[in-house]
């Protein structure tokens, strides 16, 4: 899971970097309006809203307006009403003031991007080389055999098959599927091994060490 962290405070940043990067996400600082604007594509931005080089707003509004799905969470020392009203009108999807504790922030990191993953329209039906799944039906076949999944298993698939071919984090696959990144590594990887099976071809789910699994769509 990639996170732009918009933050000039370099103490401040460096302890959130820390902080983000031992609960296993991936962080990019930006201690700039223009860095953050510039920055590669990411999953969820933490934004300041008082950077040297322009408002936080401005950011927030044009970051939106790149993308509905965007992860965007004000971390500002702003508390008064009207900045959260503002904050949130103009894009965000969260406004924290600061100090708040690690945890909390976890907490609200979860919650805006399962909204995000839910965002866009789900398909009828994903079809993906071999492999059909009916979303509506939670019907599962490989070649047109059908396969029994339990409710975890085809909610993995069905994380994975939203985006065939590339890498889903296993962050990403536990936000999917239990709503949390606290969920044990062996966890995941057993509910794999058992789809692997089910489905009776594991090459269908490759494993990239270190990062996740992909769906293979051809």
């Amino acid at each position: 899971m990639r996170i732009l962290l918009v933050e000039d405070d370099r103490r401040v940043a460096t302890a959130m970097n820390s902080a983000l990067t031992r609960r296993g996400y991936d962080v990019e600082h930006a201690a700039t309006a223009a860095a953050a604007l510039s920055a590669a594509p990411c999953d969820l931005v933490l934004l300041d809203l008082s950077l040297p080089d322009g408002d936080g707003l401005d950011v927030c509004r044009t970051l939106r307006g790149r993308s509905a799905r965007l992860g965007i969470i004000a971390v500002t020392a702003r508390g008064e009403e009207r900045d959260r009203v503002v904050g949130l009108r103009v894009g965000a999807d969260d406004y924290m003031v600061k100090p708040f504790s690690m945890d909390e922030l976890q907490a609200r990191i979860e919650a805006v991007l399962r909204r995000a993953s839910y965002a866009a329209p789900e398909p009828e039906v994903i079809v993906a080389g071999r492999l059909r799944i009916d979303v509506a039906a939670r019907a599962v076949t490989v070649d047109d055999r059908p396969v029994a999944l339990t409710r975890k298993e085809f909610d993995i698939l069905l994380s994975l098959a939203r985006q065939p071919g590339l890498v889903i984090t296993r962050d990403r696959i536990q936000l999917d599927v239990w709503q949390t990144t606290w969920v044990a590594r062996h966890t995941v990887e057993v509910h794999i091994g058992s789809l692997r099976t089910k489905l009776g071809d594991a090459r269908l789910i490759e494993s990239v060490r270190g990062v996740g699994y992909r769906l293979r769509g051809e």
